[in-house]
């Protein structure tokens, strides 16, 4: 494997297990601590229904994408983030607090970021396997 792989490897490795230790700490803070106060600023539509906690998980990580989406792009007219923003048109980003906002983006920005990093590591293991 060539000297600029194995950084370039080193660092996406890095970034991957950063991403994901961000990603366990973020959820686990936001679910055991903050996710009822989260859905009492958010007050997303699909809490109409039933209640945050009688949902499956994954519908309650949609719920919470769909925050992260408002936070992150709240002006997007395209794609997912317009359905998110479209649903949650009621909140302004400025006013949620940082205590909030943290978890949140801590916990799909890890994802997001992270599923680019594991794609990069497995990119680069498959060229250095291959020379």
């Amino acid at each position: 494997m060539s000297e600029y792989l194995s950084v370039a490897l080193h660092f996406a490795f890095t970034t991957f297990v950063t991403c994901a230790m961000v990603f366990f700490i973020s959820g686990a803070y936001l679910m055991l601590f903050k996710i009822r106060y989260a859905n009492e600023l958010f007050k997303h539509p699909y809490l109409k229904e039933r209640a945050f906690n009688q949902y499956s998980l994954s519908i309650q990580m949609t719920i919470v994408l769909d925050y992260f989406l408002r936070l992150a792009f709240p002006k997007s007219k395209k794609w997912i983030a317009a359905n998110a923003n479209e649903l949650l048109k009621h909140v302004d980003p400025q006013d949620i607090p940082t205590n909030i906002k943290w978890p949140i983006v801590g916990l799909w920005g890890g994802c997001l970021i992270g599923m680019v990093a594991m794609l990069t590591v497995w990119t680069l293991l498959i060229i250095g396997t291959t020379k």
